[in-house]
């Protein structure tokens, strides 16, 4: 685009341009004097401003009275252009989402021909790092499966989180126990929670997991040698490079979101106190850490047996609404936010042994 068609976004021709800016000039002018002004034939002129006028650019003045030929006039800039420049934008946005139906078409095309494209492997920490914050910039929404001991992106460097919530990405993230456990973990997640991240805790992950909305998930495949002591060693000549799976949509990266929701529904949520402090209502390893009175170990046990709520209060001789407030002290009590996460947690910690 040159200076001297700054109109073309709006659709507007160069010498379309060259016809309105003159018109902008002189305010009024007949086809005869635009096209001697200009050096255009004045057949082209009649053509450019007939499409200038379709466009809302020009308008004809009032008919001479003495039958000449008819003048233009130009439509003020603001008025005319900003509809042109909208929808160029449209058309624009809708070229865009093209592109984009297109591409996934050309993935999933090639995904069918090439198993090879549902899982790319990358290795290095430094290149998974830069893989974790690509993901989390392009994201409406993360989850993470967070263990102890990280592969390549410790939680207190996550830097970009705090980011991307101000943004307003939604977080979901599962805490290992033994993490918290670690030195300034509680400070971080505490300032994460106020953040806006969604936060649980639980006893064990199975594997360290990021999933960004549900169209791509990165897993750790092969660790440093500071696992090999568990057993998962460095890939071979490639001591302390960890490798990670790059998971694309398929049945694979399906039954690793449902394997995430699984945990999240079991898992304790996370709170911050009025006080600044970080609030596990799991509490620690799995036990009896709150003695339950032998009526809460009753109602406890008709919920585990799928009794309903009108049934339990006929046998504990109460009203129905007491019932449910029993049952919320109760959730409450466990950290729980549903009666699913409630008998979970209720098994955990032994409060029906």
């Amino acid at each position: 685009m040159t200076e001297e068609n700054v109109l073309e976004a709006a659709g507007v021709g160069a010498g379309e341009e060259r016809v309105y800016r003159f018109l902008v000039g002189v305010r009024e002018a007949e086809p005869a004097v635009v096209a001697v002004q200009l050096g255009i034939d004045e057949r082209r002129v009649h053509t450019l401003l007939a499409s200038l006028h379709d466009k809302g650019l020009v308008g004809r003045a009032a008919e001479p009275a003495d039958g000449g030929p008819a003048r233009y006039v130009p439509v003020a800039p603001d008025a005319a252009l900003r509809p042109l420049l909208l929808r160029g934008h449209e058309a624009l946005e809708s070229a865009r989402r093209g592109v984009e139906r297109l591409s996934e078409e050309y993935r999933a095309g090639g995904r069918r021909h090439d198993a090879g494209e549902l899982v790319e492997i990358i290795t290095g920490v430094s290149v998974i790092r830069q893989r974790l914050r690509h993901l989390a910039y392009g994201a409406r929404e993360m989850r993470w499966l967070c263990k102890a001991r990280p592969v390549a992106l410790a939680a207190e460097e996550n830097d970009e989180e705090w980011e991307m919530l101000a943004r307003g990405v939604r977080y979901k993230t599962i805490y290992e126990r033994e993490l918290l456990e670690q030195p300034g973990m509680v400070d971080n997640v505490a300032r994460s929670i106020r953040a806006g991240e969604q936060a649980r805790a639980s006893e064990t992950l199975p594997v360290r997991l990021v999933i960004a909305d549900d169209s791509i998930a990165v897993c750790p495949l092969l660790y440093g040698h500071e696992d090999a002591a568990d057993g998962e060693g460095a890939p071979p000549g490639r001591p302390g490079e960890p490798t990670a799976a790059v998971i694309h949509s398929s049945s694979l990266l399906d039954a690793l979101i449902a394997l995430f929701e699984s945990h999240w529904t079991a898992a304790s949520p996370l709170h911050v106190t009025d006080s600044g402090e970080l609030s596990d209502a799991g509490g620690g390893s799995p036990g009896p850490a709150v003695h339950l009175a032998d009526d809460e170990r009753y109602l406890l046990s008709l919920i585990v047996a799928g009794v309903a709520d009108k049934a339990i209060a006929s046998q504990l001789w109460v009203s129905q609404r007491t019932v449910q407030r029993r049952i919320q002290v109760l959730m409450q009590r466990a950290g729980a936010l549903t009666r699913t996460q409630l008998v979970w947690q209720a098994a955990q910690r032994g409060w029906l042994a």
